[in-house]
């Protein structure tokens, strides 16, 4: 396979049978079950996909657990929640397949006001600008869909676990100094409730997890 497409899982058995029957050719799905109750994990095995199983919880954990297991030269990362529609993956992976770009992040674009409410654009415009301050990077979004090099990325050595994972990445690239670049992806309605800032408390560690890594 041309790219291993990690996909992070808790409870997500109502979309994965959309997101998987909708992989472009040349990509295997690395399901990272993260605790699932909804046998999503079993969902995922008849569908095709590989399955990785994380102890661990933690976007970061599931991410890393599944950047590790995967085998192919270029990893790409994606929510398994149908928020994101696999076949507009190639627009992050084929700039890294070509060697024109080192990150590729998918800006997320909502299809409709609903999607994505105020609050939540808000916030993600406010990161950007930090990013920015931080980075020198252009980036308009820290979107769950982006694509790299899998040695590159081991080669960060990311330690955030959590819900800061995409942003190290980021920071940490840029550190580096890759070519990151970014490109527009749809962003739809999700299935079931965001496990990053669907609930106060989710919402609250996830400001918690990224300020610790802008401020390293």
């Amino acid at each position: 396979m041309a790219v291993d497409l990690v996909l992070p899982c808790l409870d997500e058995a109502a979309a994965l049978p959309w997101v998987l029957t909708r992989l472009p050719a040349g990509v295997r799905a690395v399901v990272v079950d993260n605790g699932s109750t909804d046998g999503s994990a079993e969902i995922a095995e008849e569908l095709g996909a590989t399955v990785v199983r994380c102890s661990i919880r933690g976007y970061g954990a599931a991410c890393h657990a599944g950047l590790e297991a995967a085998d192919a030269e270029v990893v790409a990362f994606m929510d398994a929640d149908a928020s994101l529609d696999p076949r507009q993956l190639v627009r992050v992976t084929a700039p890294v397949l070509a060697g024109n770009a080192d990150l590729m992040v998918g800006r997320r674009r909502a299809v409709s006001r609903d999607v994505w409410p105020w609050h939540l654009r808000l916030a993600n415009a406010e990161l950007s600008r930090r990013i920015r301050r931080r980075t020198g990077v252009l980036l308009h979004d820290l979107g769950p869909m982006r694509a790299a090099r899998r040695t590159a990325l081991l080669d960060l050595a990311l330690t955030d676990r959590r819900s800061g994972y995409p942003l190290e990445t980021v920071v940490r690239a840029a550190d580096a100094g890759w070519r990151i670049a970014e490109v527009d992806v749809d962003y739809l309605p999700r299935s079931g409730r965001s496990k990053v800032t669907g609930t106060p408390l989710g919402a609250a560690r996830a400001v918690v997890d990224m300020s610790k890594v802008l401020k390293a």
